[in-house]
């Protein structure tokens, strides 16, 4: 009933921000109290939202719900899949004023803006090398620690790098996602395309 007539009579005793639901402002305060109390039971990583959590294990599950309509490229995230969608729209709503350079995503803008800034505010408390992108950073320490968190289901080869494993899923499936526009041959990693398209441009 109190989300049809707009009223919220619980409030947020720190930002004052407001609620319809008592569950709703219980949920916000972990913000502020930094209480994580969700785990997953596969790599202990602490979560503040039960959604975040399951959102997660799809990572390791590879479970990929979200379905685009039209390459059939598949999305372990809603918003991933939204993003995805407007690399068939063309629309690059965000743009860098340095440089011009227009972004289909404001994360990937913001990313690139650490190029002319030259800063790298994520550092390696290992090694102390530093990166301009926090999953630079986390791909980087897998380094440190050996972890591969992704892991083929078909032979279970394990990867520190989910691109690696997409890549690597391709022996299992056949997929030859990059073709050359010349005579048409298909290839399963843009390299292999790439050194190919040199019998073509000399």
């Amino acid at each position: 009933m109190l989300i049809h007539n707009g009223e919220r009579p619980y409030s947020c005793d720190v930002c004052n921000k407001s609620f319809g639901h008592q569950s709703n402002l219980k949920r916000h305060r972990r913000v502020h109290s930094g209480e994580h109390p969700y785990c997953c039971d596969v790599c202990s990583k602490l979560f503040s939202h039960r959604s975040s959590l399951m959102t997660h294990k799809r990572i390791h599950s590879g479970e990929r719900p979200y379905c685009c309509d039209v390459c059939n490229k598949l999305f372990s995230q809603w918003s991933g899949l939204i993003a995805h969608k407007l690399v068939h729209s063309g629309e690059r709503p965000y743009s860098c004023y340095v440089c011009n350079k227009s972004f289909s995503q404001l994360g990937i803008l913001k990313k690139h803006k650490l190029i002319h800034s030259g800063e790298r505010p994520y550092s390696c408390h290992v090694c102390n090398k530093s990166f301009s992108q926090h999953s630079n950073l986390k791909r980087h320490r897998r380094i440190h620690s050996g972890e591969h968190p992704y892991s083929c289901d078909v032979c279970n080869k394990s990867f520190n790098e989910r691109g690696s494993l997409r890549r690597h899923e391709r022996i299992h499936s056949g997929e030859r996602p990059y073709s050359c526009n010349v005579c048409n041959k298909s290839f399963s990693r843009q390299s292999n395309l790439k050194r190919h398209e040199r019998i073509h441009n000399g």
